[in-house]
C-alpha cells in the first residue's frame, strides 16, 4: 500500500531584527518607548558589570562558585522584559540579569553565592522561583505553575529558562509534552549558548535546530538571534501574548554564546578555541544595542558610573550583613523534625546562647539502635 503523508514537511523560522553590523529591519522593529529602551539597556549594563564584579569577588574568595552570564544578556532580558510582575519567572542557574530585572536585590544574590540560603528565597510577593542547579529539573515545575494558573483562571504566564544542554534531559521532553497536552500558558526560553559545559551542540543533538523539537509536542517553535535584544523581545512578546490569550505554550530558541566560563570552576580554553570566542565577541549583544541607542540619541551620560556605584553599595551591604544563623541548618529538611535532630538543635542553640565557650555539641547523625534480633555491620 502507498504511504500516506500525515503532516506536511515542517518549517522553522528564524528571527533577527538588529544584526551584528548594526543593520536594522525597521519593518520588524518592536514598539518600545524611549524610556523602556533606556531601562532595558540599563538592565543589560547592570547585568554585565555585576558579572564582572562577581568574578573578582569569587577569585578573592568572597563568594563561591557561580555561572557568569556575559554574552547572554539579550537572551534573558529581552525575554523577561515582556513579563508582568504578576507573571511567573522560573530561572535555571544563569539568569542573574533577569533576576535583577524582576526585583532581586544585588546583595541578596551575593548572599546566595556566598552559601547563605536566605539569598535564594524570593520575597513574599515575588512570583519567581529560586535558581535551580540540577539541569532541567525546573521545567516540569514551571509547567505545574502554568497548569495551576490555568486551573484557577488567572491570566498569569509562566516563563522558564534553560540551556541547550537541558534539552538532552528527560525533564525537558516531559515538560514540553505536558505543556502541549494541557495547553498551558508557558513560554520556554532555551538559551542555546553552543556549549553544555565542554560538550558542543553538535554532540547534544542531531536536529538542525532546538526550536523544531517543539513541533513534536504540538506547540510552535521559533529560533531567534539571541544576541539581538529586539528580536528576543519581539518573539517573547508574541509568545507571552499568545499564552495569556489561552493559545498555549511556545518554545523559543535564542542562539547566543557564553563569552565567559561555564562556571568559575571551569577552564574553557581546554575545549574551545580563542578564534571561536573572538568571532562571537564581534556579535556582543551589549555593544550592538548600545550602537542602536546611540543612533536614537538615547544613551545616558554617566550611566556606567551610576551602575558601578549601585553595585559597590550593594557589595558593602552584603559584606556587612553579618554571619548566617547556624540554626537554619536544621530547617526545611523535615516537615516534622525527628527527635534526635530536635535534640541536636536544642543543644546547639544552648551552646550558642552561652557564648560557645564550652566544647561544641555533638551534631553528628547517630543511627537508631538496632531492633532486637537485627544484625549490625561495622565498616
Amino acid at each position: 500500500m502507498p504511504r500516506t503523508v500525515l503532516e506536511p514537511r515542517f518549517q522553522v523560522e528564524y528571527l533577527s531584527i538588529l544584526d551584528s553590523d548594526g543593520n536594522l529591519d525597521a519593518s520588524l522593529e518592536p514598539d518600545i518607548s524611549p524610556q523602556e529602551l533606556k531601562r532595558l539597556y540599563r538592565a543589560m549594563l547592570l547585568g554585565r558589570r555585576l558579572d564582572e564584579r562577581m568574578i573578582r569577588l569569587q577569585r578573592q574568595g568572597r563568594i563561591g562558585t557561580f555561572a557568569p552570564i556575559k554574552g547572554q544578556e539579550a537572551s534573558q532580558l529581552g525575554a523577561a522584559f515582556t513579563l508582568r510582575q504578576t507573571d511567573w519567572m522560573v530561572p535555571s542557574f544563569r539568569e542573574t540579569a533577569a533576576m535583577l530585572l524582576r526585583g532581586w536585590p544585588i546583595e541578596k544574590l551575593l548572599l546566595l553565592f556566598a552559601g547563605q540560603l536566605e539569598g535564594g528565597q524570593p520575597a513574599p510577593d515575588q512570583n519567581d522561583l529560586p535558581i535551580t542547579i540540577p539541569v532541567a529539573t525546573q521545567l516540569p515545575h514551571a509547567v505545574g505553575l502554568a497548569y495551576a494558573a490555568q486551573y484557577r483562571g488567572d491570566d498569569a504566564v509562566v516563563m522558564v529558562f534553560c540551556g541547550d544542554g537541558a534539552t538532552s534531559e528527560g525533564d525537558f521532553h516531559e515538560a514540553l509534552n505536558f505543556a502541549g497536552v494541557w495547553h498551558v500558558p508557558a513560554v520556554f526560553v532555551v538559551q542555546n549558548n553552543q556549549w553544555a559545559i565542554s560538550v558542543p551542540l553538535k554532540k547534544q543533538t542531531h536536529s538542525k535546530t532546538i526550536a523544531q523539537k517543539a513541533l513534536a509536542y504540538g506547540l510552535p517553535g521559533l529560533q531567534v538571534d539571541g544576541n539581538d535584544v529586539l528580536a528576543v523581545y519581539a518573539a517573547c512578546r508574541e509568545a507571552v501574548d499568545r499564552a495569556r490569550a489561552g493559545d498555549g505554550p511556545t518554545l523559543i530558541e535564542c542562539v547566543t554564546y557564553r563569552l565567559s566560563v561555564h562556571t568559575t570552576a571551569d577552564d574553557p580554553t581546554k575545549y574551545r578555541s580563542a578564534e571561536e570566542v573572538e568571532a562571537w565577541e564581534r556579535k556582543d549583544p551589549l555593544t550592538r544595542f548600545s550602537a542602536y541607542l546611540q543612533k536614537k540619541n538615547l544613551l545616558e551620560e554617566g550611566l556606567e558610573a551610576a551602575v558601578d556605584a549601585e553595585i559597590a553599595a550593594a557589595v558593602q551591604r552584603f559584606e556587612t550583613a553579618g554571619p548566617p544563623d547556624p540554626l537554619t541548618m536544621f530547617d526545611h529538611v523535615y516537615a516534622e523534625p525527628p527527635p534526635h535532630l530536635a535534640r541536636q538543635r536544642d543543644q546547639l542553640a544552648t551552646w550558642l546562647r552561652d557564648g560557645g565557650g564550652a566544647a561544641a555539641p555533638d551534631t553528628t547523625m547517630h543511627p537508631s539502635p538496632p531492633m532486637r534480633g537485627q544484625r549490625t555491620t561495622h565498616r
